[in-house]
């Protein structure tokens, strides 16, 4: 039979670029590199070094998924990170001092200190991964709670200009210097890495007040007659005044998008869902192991038996039982963007399970990738 490829998933955490640019910049902004060996080389790995459970992603789609955001994003684990980290470039520093060829540098060998950059850089990894909409754990396994920002996308432009920025200068500087013959600072770059830590968290700030504003706003504007339940803004690529909002009553889930610019909720954009009925199918697969994994990190979750495979699946060539089987999806409205063209069967980080006619998960399907049950 063909294989199916269900909606591909967006990016689950902050992109490297950004943990990376932090841990130098955190380097340079405390004159790292002149304290400590390999300071800047560390904060750099040791910041992106809990995305390192992608490794999970060798056991399928629905493994990376439930492991993804877990223990090496809980704040317990990173003392150990930090200590492996640490250990690497011990060994490259005794693996390097018995070559005569090796790198000369007036940077003394002090291994506390790099073990506290890089833990300092590790808590600057789960502090960029809060400040978007998907979540952390940190304080996992004690409290599996999932918390989230809701400040920035996954992606943001002013965050890797800051960042990038503060790098980049100094190394043109230091070219044109060496072209006019001035004396060539050794360890630039302090200053400008202190003001784009600082602008980072202008950012955040800045964000904040945002979200804060637009919140009240759409309560203001809203017409649910004050029987919102919850309310959650999601931020938006590119636009940093723009919010996707869901508001949750009794029976029902409102989207809609407010821009803070003209302190407006856009009315054209809402759709009122309501709660799906929880059909045979339904029950079996939030009860399934993607139901469990799915039911725990979502907080806006939406699970709604959507026909049979034949109905919704046509094209492809399937066994006569399995053109039976019920098709279950799992969506979480946070992820819901009316962008680049998607809608409800594209929605972002949507799963889908298939129930057979006993009740019984047959096939998972989560991102682009089928999921091999055990």
């Amino acid at each position: 039979m063909l294989h199916y490829r269900a909606p591909k998933c967006m990016l689950r955490c902050m992109e490297p670029v950004t943990h990376m640019l932090t841990g130098a910049c955190l380097s340079r902004a405390l004159g790292l590199p002149a304290k400590a060996r390999y300071a800047t080389a560390a904060c750099v790995i040791a910041a992106e070094i809990p995305d390192a459970d992608y490794v999970y992603r060798l056991g399928g789609p629905l493994v990376y998924f439930q492991h993804h955001r877990g223990w090496t994003h809980a704040f317990w684990s990173l003392p150990l990170q930090a200590a492996l980290v640490t250990a690497t470039f011990f060994l490259l520093y005794q693996f390097q001092h018995r070559r005569p060829w090796r790198r000369r540098t007036d940077a003394p060998t002090n291994w506390p200190l790099v073990f506290g950059a890089c833990l300092l850089a590790l808590v600057s990894h789960i502090l960029l991964d809060w400040t978007n909409n998907y979540g952390v754990r940190p304080f996992a396994p004690w409290n599996p709670r999932w918390y989230e920002g809701d400040l920035v996308f996954i992606v943001e432009p002013l965050l890797l200009l800051f960042l990038g920025g503060a790098l980049v200068l100094p190394l043109l500087f230091s070219l044109i210097n060496r072209e006019i013959g001035f004396r060539r600072t050794r360890y630039a770059g302090g200053g400008l890495a202190l003001i784009a830590l600082f602008l980072t968290a202008g950012l955040w700030a800045y964000r904040f007040l945002q979200h804060g504003n637009a919140e009240q706003q759409v309560r203001q504007q809203d017409d649910t007659g004050g029987t919102t339940r919850r309310m959650v803004l999601n931020p938006y690529p590119i636009n940093p005044f723009h919010w996707y909002v869901v508001t949750e009553t009794a029976t029902t889930v409102k989207t809609g998008s407010f821009d803070n610019r003209i302190r407006s909720y856009d009315t054209d954009t809402t759709r009122t869902l309501s709660r799906p009925p929880v059909t045979p199918a339904v029950q079996a697969a939030k009860q399934s192991w993607l139901g469990r994994v799915y039911l725990d990190w979502s907080s806006y979750p939406m699970v709604e038996d959507r026909g049979t495979v034949e109905q919704l699946h046509p094209e492809l060539d399937l066994d006569p039982q399995e053109r039976t089987w019920r098709v279950v999806r799992f969506t979480d409205l946070r992820f819901s963007y009316p962008i680049l063209g998607r809608s409800d069967s594209t929605a972002l980080l949507s799963a889908e399970a298939w129930v057979d006619n006993t009740l019984h998960v047959q096939r998972v399907f989560f991102g682009s990738a089928e999921q091999k049950l055990p």
